[in-house]
């Protein structure tokens, strides 16, 4: 099913200190650290030169929202749960260092295909349909704060690519993904 999509404007949230320790979150969550923080102002001064009428949302989960409060100032947006990161079920809280030697079956294709794998775990084909439905209800351009796994997916939904190539998204937090007429690229 193909998309008509208007510009889209993605920022992954700033650092966490899970992110810091590599503790996987995915719904659950922790805080922003300070570099976080930076990442989240950086990313407050590329929005800054977007123009201000378009619509902005965010993830509920604290450190998507606290990015987005920093990233957009006084400007309300909305969250829409929708754009929550990968349900990892039983891997939550764990390093890939340990899911690594625990599960090295998991690991043997390299990439991230392992998110699909997780048990109790959201898998690739019902993070693709909540976001396939977020992306189909936008009436014009967005700016939007998510997490890696999310982002990567609303990326392959919009340039028209599978789960299988997520790995090759580039993520980044720090720096704002425009998706539009032009292809993908990366802003910092």
């Amino acid at each position: 099913m193909g998309l008509n999509l208007p510009d889209l404007y993605l920022l992954r949230h700033g650092q966490t200190e899970w992110n810091r320790l590599g503790r996987l979150q995915g719904r659950l969550d922790s805080a922003l650290t300070d570099l976080g923080h930076a990442q989240a102002t950086r990313q407050a001064e590329l929005v800054a030169r977007l123009p201000a009428q378009m619509a902005r949302f965010s993830s509920p989960a604290g450190r998507a929202v606290a990015t987005a409060r920093i990233v957009f100032g006084p400007r309300p947006f909305l969250q829409d749960a929708r754009l929550h990161e990968i349900d990892i079920g039983d891997f939550t809280g764990a390093t890939e260092a340990m899911l690594r030697a625990d599960h090295p079956q998991l690991f043997a294709d390299g990439g991230i295909a392992w998110y699909d794998r997780a048990p109790k775990g959201e898998g690739f084909a019902a993070l693709e349909a909540r976001v396939r439905d977020f992306l189909t209800d936008l009436r014009g351009p967005a700016i939007i704060v998510t997490h890696g796994m999310t982002l990567r997916m609303l990326i392959a939904v919009a340039t028209k690519r599978s789960a299988a190539q997520m790995d090759q998204i580039q993520m980044t937090q720090g720096a704002l993904h425009h998706i539009g007429a032009s292809g993908h690229r990366i802003l910092r």
